[in-house]
């Protein structure tokens, strides 16, 4: 074999090698859902692009959703199972590597399948923010958008958005990043409903356990307390 084909196929399998490792790395630093979270799990719809919690009510809006980074879908299911109960359908996204930022677009093909209906978007912490590009880029039967400890950057900016915006944060959460979210304000429509869980922490926006970095919840309904108030806002805002 000549040299410079032997140095193209030891360069060859090095990036292989290298990006076998990186997923493989990945997968071990996913945050997996809480055994009560994978039970509710298996009751949703199982499909290879996102979790489904089907409504029997058919005019109300349906929820698509952009988990956070490195979050594995199931762990919503506990709020979204109640959100779909209360009579708004919800689509937990899945993603590749469990990384929003690599399919922003995924929505669309929700949007594919229901054409005709209103839809509000939601996502939580880097999933928010790629939620409101989705949002920006889809705003035909739009009905709303709501952020779990997430913000708007400048590529998703809602400011010119006549429609109703909820931001969700809690008390205790040291993983978002607060000077980005008081900046990106300025992003959101002057009428955005700010509201704060207290006591909760950036890991119970989900049901995956401790993150990394974050500070220590004080409540044990968090789960309970995001559904509460997405589907009162729902009901008073996007109905």
């Amino acid at each position: 074999m000549k040299k410079w084909k032997k140095v193209l196929l030891t360069i060859f399998i090095g990036l292989v090698v290298v990006l076998v490792g990186g997923v493989a790395y990945l997968h071990t630093q996913t945050y997996s859902p809480t055994n009560n979270a994978q039970q509710i799990t298996e009751q949703a719809k199982d499909t290879s692009d996102w979790l489904y919690f089907p409504a029997k009510d058919k005019t109300k809006p349906m929820i698509i959703f952009y988990p956070g980074a490195l979050v594995d879908p199931g762990s919503y299911s506990p709020w979204a199972e109640t959100v779909a109960e209360a009579g708004y359908p919800v689509y937990i996204l899945k993603m590749p590597l469990d990384l929003a930022v690599l399919a922003p677009n995924r929505g669309e093909k929700v949007l594919s399948e229901h054409p005709n209906r209103a839809y509000v978007v939601g996502g939580h912490s880097l999933g928010g923010v790629m939620a409101s590009r989705f949002s920006k880029e889809h705003s035909d039967k739009l009905a709303g958008q709501f952020f779990l400890a997430s913000y708007p950057d400048e590529k998703g900016s809602l400011a010119d958005k006549n429609i109703p915006v909820l931001s969700l944060t809690a008390e205790n959460d040291r993983v978002l990043n607060q000077e980005a979210y008081r900046k990106a304000k300025q992003d959101l429509p002057k009428n955005t409903d700010y509201q704060e869980i207290a006591g909760g922490n950036h890991a119970g926006f989900g049901s995956y356990g401790a993150q990394k970095g974050d500070g220590k919840a004080t409540i044990k309904n968090q789960n309970q307390q995001v559904a509460q108030r997405l589907i009162a806002w729902l009901k008073e805002n996007v109905e």
